[in-house]
């Protein structure tokens, strides 16, 4: 599911893909207005399937993994920090709560409130599956072989 949400960098929320159209995208706003629009080449635009944050351990952990991280920490409800009006040490605070080893050099605070405004969005606007159930298994199946 979340392979399918997008962000637009210059534009405020997250985006639906709907279909692909002659040299753009056709995405729909998540929340309650479901505005269509087109995104061009032009625009950068990143699913947030793609998206990952850096560890201390040279790992990525994939930003879905850090959504279900955050779902399991708050029970599955919005987090009741805002992202704009919080405290530095809040946000970081909150985020070494959910992801505990997470680069302090190469995750700024920034990334920090966009991944807390992003959580807010989908589960306000009840999107709250994050991990595919194929993505799910090819991780237990490679913790197996970890093991």
């Amino acid at each position: 599911m979340i392979k399918q949400i997008l962000a637009i960098s210059g534009k405020p929320g997250l985006y639906k893909l709907v279909s692909r159209g002659n040299k753009s995208l056709i995405v729909e706003t998540v929340d309650e207005q479901k505005k269509r629009m087109p995104a061009f080449g032009a625009d950068r635009v990143v699913s947030l399937g793609d998206i990952s944050i850096y560890t201390n351990d040279d790992n990525e952990v994939s930003l879905a993994s850090v959504f279900q991280s955050i779902k399991q920490n708050y029970d599955g409800k919005a987090v009741d920090l805002s992202p704009k009006k919080a405290d530095q040490d809040d946000i970081i605070a909150f985020f070494a709560k959910v992801l505990p080893n997470y680069d302090t050099d190469r995750v700024r605070v920034s990334d920090m409130r966009k991944v807390l405004s992003w959580y807010n969005i989908l589960i306000n606007n009840g999107i709250n599956e994050f991990e595919s159930k194929e993505e799910e298994g090819a991780e237990e199946g490679q913790k197996a072989t970890e093991e």
